[in-house]
């Protein structure tokens, strides 16, 4: 069976048929998708483990009713930002997060701002958010080519970028941190690369 089945198949069984249909448009629309994870350097029971966890963070992120969160992983090293303005559902879907098994590490950078809170004036549309990771993505693979499936790329309501992955020598993690700080609207690079020789 495909992996893009299972993965639907796991997901209606989690969240529900109305749910699923947007979760897996998410999933398959994300700059890098569960799918493409089979084309890594890693084994098959790593990213077994990887795709696992997304799928819950998904759930939990589909029984919150948002979409304004994106979650990225590399080696259970989860990556989550996203912009909440009700304060008990940011609560509820950190809880959830964090009670996820497997997640060797969490790297939140999800906020919450009332809806009515005057900074919220200043910052970028989720849409924008979006075409700004989009553009990154972009750029990633054009700088790195092939090796960009060892890389997750994606930003937060404030104009910066957040990249996870594994590089195998220092020089292509700056490659890919420089390549990410060249876009229109980007206000810094989070760097979270592993650098490990093959």
């Amino acid at each position: 069976m495909r992996r893009s089945v299972i993965i639907a198949i796991s997901v209606c069984a989690v969240t529900g048929a109305g749910e699923a249909n947007a979760q897996l448009m998410d999933i398959l629309s994300a700059p890098k998708t569960l799918i493409e994870r089979a084309a890594e350097a890693r084994s098959v029971s790593d990213i077994a483990k990887d795709n696992a966890i997304v799928v819950k963070v998904n759930a939990a992120m589909a029984k919150q009713a948002t979409i304004k969160a994106s979650t990225e992983i590399y080696e259970q090293r989860l990556l989550v930002t996203g912009l909440f303005a009700d304060k008990a559902a940011y609560d509820a879907f950190q809880s959830d997060v964090k009670a996820v098994e497997g997640v060797r590490k969490l790297y939140w950078h999800v906020t919450y701002l009332a809806e009515n809170d005057p900074k919220r004036k200043t910052l970028p549309d989720w849409t924008d958010t979006l075409a700004i990771s989009t553009k990154a993505q972009a750029r990633l693979t054009k700088t790195v080519a092939g090796r960009y499936v060892n890389f997750r790329v994606t930003g937060d309501s404030y104009g910066n970028l957040y990249v996870i992955g594994r590089a195998y020598t220092k020089d292509e993690a700056n490659e890919v941190v420089a390549a990410l700080k060249d876009g229109d609207g980007v206000k810094k690079v989070v760097n979270y690369i592993d650098v490990r020789p093959k």
